[in-house]
């Protein structure tokens, strides 16, 4: 009895170490769990970060055709572009962080994570198999030793009540005869049941000797060895978490380096020649005031220096030769006996004003900047005239195409449009012939620095009505000034007035609004594959279906579209048309 208590102790130490176990192997999962969350929020995080940074160096980018663009030729401005380029590469290696926690530890760990839990469940399983066995096993020799007692004690009584019939003289032989067999018969049962309690003892304590000695054991170890993995896992991408991080390290400080650098590359007396060459005039210095001297009923002309932004109220006015003169503008400007140094004309938004509305020839420009943009303009003609000979070339050349195959094209058809292109390029050199005629005659005017300074009565003769305007605007704010002058302030604010006033297409020459999209007209099939080299065509490839946008005019190309960014010219040949009914009837043609 001692023994079977002692086992029973024992199964239930057992199985409480098995609750144990079970608790911690959960509790490991948990962690890994948790570990795992921990990492996938740090990637978040850096995801977050790098397109945080992506949108703050986006933001201060220079936008196209504005003035910071036009600051990029500053060294200053170049080096803060070039610090938003590394801020961009630099958000870059963020993501990169964000995608190598998810790919190597994150990934990872949900897969480990799914072989632990089904090992983890297997190995418990065949715990509690194994003790359910043991259990089975103790219950049957639990009830074998009970029958076997039983058996033993009814025995016990068939013999007793078989000694009370022998020796009792009244009961007959038959009756005592009867007694001693069912004695024999209890004892032969007892036997039995002795027998059977035996073999279940003995394979009992074989099968709790392999369960304590060898199953329990075993699982134990697998368990062991699971946490010991578990826990190295754990290490290793605590460590790959570490290095995910030094990976990128030499990347971060070339970005930083590429700032620093940049940051070197800035020259305050480049940028300073910059800006005295962007707005220099080109004027000659005035020249020495001329005395007058006073005579008996003569009145001395009021004279004022050139030096400031005032004129005489009677210069102010229309002169006798028709004309009207402006004030000279220079840098320094004496105002209440404080000299101030002030930017006067070349403010960028007045120039823009003035620029936007002035003549074709730029003859509203002082001398120095109508160079620069009679120079400017004369480029960008000879580039267009460079891209309408590139598409005159392929046109040639497709010709040339269609007159050896005829059946890819009507060479006839290419004519037309080389007619357009060769008038398109004689009408661009003209135009550049005549801003060539302008550019020399500018050249020609530019005084050099050997020609003694002359008198003049102003920077140059108004162009336009709206130089009038300002004359007159400045002559009534001087009259409404104390001392008869007025300061570069009010004549700029007068300057922008007019310019806007005077300039209704201003708002619709600085928008950049896109283009109407053009509706479309019927579809078409390529039959033949195209590359579009040039400009204004589209690449198509044999059997591809596209919108069309613009039938053919007689020059052998039509318009068609892919997508809402992609559409450009494509040869007529080369595609099968089909128009809408709603267009030109139903009408078909190759």
């Amino acid at each position: 009895m001692e023994s079977g208590r002692a086992t029973l102790l024992k199964e239930q130490q057992l199985k409480d170490q098995f609750d144990n176990l079970e608790k911690h192997t959960q509790s490991g999962i948990e962690f890994v769990e948790r570990y795992s969350k921990f990492v996938k929020e740090r990637s978040d995080i850096e995801i977050s970060y790098a397109k945080q940074i992506r949108n703050l160096s986006k933001k201060y980018q220079p936008k196209k055709n504005s003035r910071e663009e036009e600051e990029n030729k500053y060294t200053s401005c170049r080096a803060f572009l070039s610090t938003l380029n590394e801020l961009n590469d630099y958000a870059g290696q963020h993501e990169v962080i964000a995608e190598n926690l998810t790919s190597q530890i994150i990934t990872e760990l949900s897969r480990y994570l799914t072989e632990l839990k089904a090992e983890r469940k297997s190995h418990f399983h065949d715990g509690r198999k194994a003790q359910q066995q043991i259990e089975s096993l103790w219950k049957q020799l639990e009830s074998s030793k009970r029958r076997f007692e039983r058996d033993c004690k009814e025995a016990d009584r068939a013999q007793q009540y078989f000694e009370r019939m022998d020796a009792d003289i009244n009961v007959t032989k038959a009756d005592v005869e009867k007694a001693r067999q069912q004695a024999q018969m209890r004892h032969q049962i007892a036997a039995d049941s002795k027998t059977e309690y035996s073999n279940y003892l003995t394979k009992f304590n074989q099968e709790q000797n392999e369960h304590y000695y060898t199953l329990i054991p075993n699982i134990f170890q697998k368990l062991q060895e699971m946490e010991e993995r578990r826990i190295e896992r754990v290490g290793v991408s605590m460590k790959t978490y570490a290095e995910v991080d030094r990976e990128v390290l030499p990347i971060v400080g070339k970005c930083l380096d590429g700032m620093t650098k940049a940051a070197e590359s800035i020259e305050p007396k480049t940028d300073s020649k910059q800006v005295v060459e962007s707005y220099k005039s080109g004027f000659e210095p005035p020249g020495d005031v001329e005395f007058e001297d006073y005579g008996p009923g003569q009145t001395m002309k009021r004279t004022v220096s050139e030096t400031s932004l005032s004129n005489s109220r009677g210069e102010a006015k229309e002169r006798p030769g028709g004309g009207k003169s402006k004030g000279k503008l220079w840098p320094f400007i004496k105002n209440k006996n404080k000299l101030s140094l002030k930017l006067i004309t070349f403010n960028s938004h007045v120039r823009n004003l003035i620029e936007g509305s002035g003549p074709e020839d730029f003859s509203h420009l002082p001398p120095e900047q109508r160079r620069k943009k009679l120079q400017a303009k004369i480029d960008d003609i000879n580039k267009d005239i460079q891209k309408e000979m590139d598409q005159k070339d392929a046109l040639t050349k497709m010709k040339g195409v269609y007159e050896k195959n005829p059946q890819m094209g009507d060479p006839a058809s290419v004519d037309p449009r080389l007619v357009e292109m060769a008038m398109n390029i004689e009408k661009l050199q003209s135009e550049v012939q005549k801003f060539e005629g302008w550019l020399a005659e500018v050249e020609g005017r530019l005084p050099s620095r050997s020609d003694p300074p002359r008198r003049q009565s102003g920077l140059y003769e108004s162009q336009n009505s709206n130089s009038t305007m300002v004359d007159n605007n400045c002559a009534q704010d001087r009259e409404s000034s104390p001392d008869g002058s007025y300061t570069e302030e009010q004549s700029s604010e007068t300057q922008v007035k007019v310019a806007i006033a005077n300039t209704p297409e201003f708002d619709d020459e600085f928008d950049d609004g896109d283009e109407e999209t053009l509706p479309t007209i019927g579809t078409c099939k390529a039959v033949y594959s195209f590359e579009g080299h040039n400009e204004g065509t589209i690449s198509v490839t044999e059997g591809e279906l596209l919108f069309v946008i613009e039938q053919d005019k007689g020059d052998g190309w039509t318009r068609v579209r892919r997508n809402v960014e992609e559409e450009g010219y494509v040869p007529t040949s080369y595609v099968e048309v089909f128009l809408e009914t709603n267009t030109k009837g139903a009408m078909t043609y190759i």
